[in-house]
C-alpha cells in the first residue's frame, strides 16, 4: 500500500472521527471531544484523549499519548512512544525524539521577547516575531509544572525535576531542578539517580547494573 501525500512512510493522514474507515493494523483512538485537525499525521497506536487539540501539521509517531486538555502546536514533531500527560502545552516548533516523558501541566515556550502590542500599538500577528523550539532527545522526561523557556535542547535520558524552570540546555543523562535548573546528579535509563562506582568517574545504576562514565562534566554509557 502506498503511503499518502503528506504522510511519514508507515503513516497515514487521518480525520477526525473517521479514523474508523482507515483500519490501521493498530487502531488510532481519539476520544470524540478532542480537537485533531486533519491535516495532523498521527501514528499507529496513538491515543489522544479528552479535550486535546493537535494542530495542523503536527506528527505523532506510534504509540503516543496525549493526554486531556494537552495542546500539540501547528508542526510539533513527536517520536514514537511519546506520553504528553494531562493539560501539557508543547508549542511550535518543538520537537520530541523517541520516548519523551511530558508531565502534567508543562509549558513549552516558543517567543523569546513576547508582546501583545508592538511599539507603535498595533496588535502583533503570527509573522511578527520567530518561534524558537525546545528540543527534548531521546528518553527525557519532563517534571509536572516545569516550564522549557525555548531554545533548550534536553539531553537524552535526561530528567527535569517537577516545577523546575529550565533555561539552558540540559545534558544527556542529567538531573535538573530548581529556578533556573541546575544539574543535581546524574541519572540512568532506568531515571534512578546514579551512585558512584569504584573508580573515580565511573557511575552504576543501582536497578539495572548499567555503567557510565563521567568525562567533562557529561556523561555517557560505558563500552
Amino acid at each position: 500500500m502506498r503511503d499518502e501525500p503528506g504522510a511519514l512512510p508507515g503513516r497515514r493522514r487521518l480525520r477526525p472521527r473517521t479514523f474508523e474507515r482507515v483500519r490501521p493494523s493498530v487502531p488510532v483512538r481519539i476520544q470524540d471531544s478532542a480537537d485533531v485537525s486533519p491535516d495532523a499525521v498521527i501514528g499507529e497506536g496513538s491515543s489522544v484523549w479528552h479535550l486535546a487539540q493537535v494542530r495542523e501539521g503536527a506528527v505523532l509517531g506510534k504509540n503516543c499519548i496525549v493526554g486531556r486538555g494537552a495542546y500539540v502546536g501547528t508542526g510539533v514533531v513527536m517520536g514514537d512512544s511519546c506520553k504528553l500527560q494531562n493539560y501539557a502545552l508543547v508549542y511550535e516548533p518543538a520537537v520530541l525524539e523517541d520516548g519523551v516523558f511530558v508531565g502534567p501541566a508543562v509549558c513549552f515556550t516558543n517567543d523569546h521577547y513576547p508582546r501583545s502590542i508592538s511599539p507603535d500599538g498595533t496588535l502583533k500577528r503570527g509573522d511578527d516575531w520567530e518561534a524558537v523550539g525546545v528540543t527534548c532527545r531521546t528518553g527525557s522526561s519532563i517534571g509536572a509544572r516545569s516550564v522549557c523557556v525555548a531554545p533548550v535542547t534536553i539531553g537524552r535520558w535526561a530528567m527535569v525535576a517537577a516545577g523546575s524552570v529550565v533555561v539552558t540546555d540540559v545534558p544527556d543523562f542529567a538531573l535538573v531542578a530548581g529556578v533556573p535548573a541546575r544539574r543535581l546528579r546524574w541519572v540512568g535509563k532506568a531515571g534512578i539517580p546514579l551512585e558512584q562506582g569504584e573508580q573515580d568517574g565511573l557511575w552504576v545504576c543501582p536497578q539495572t547494573g548499567q555503567t557510565y562514565v563521567e568525562e567533562n562534566e557529561t556523561l555517557r554509557e560505558a563500552n
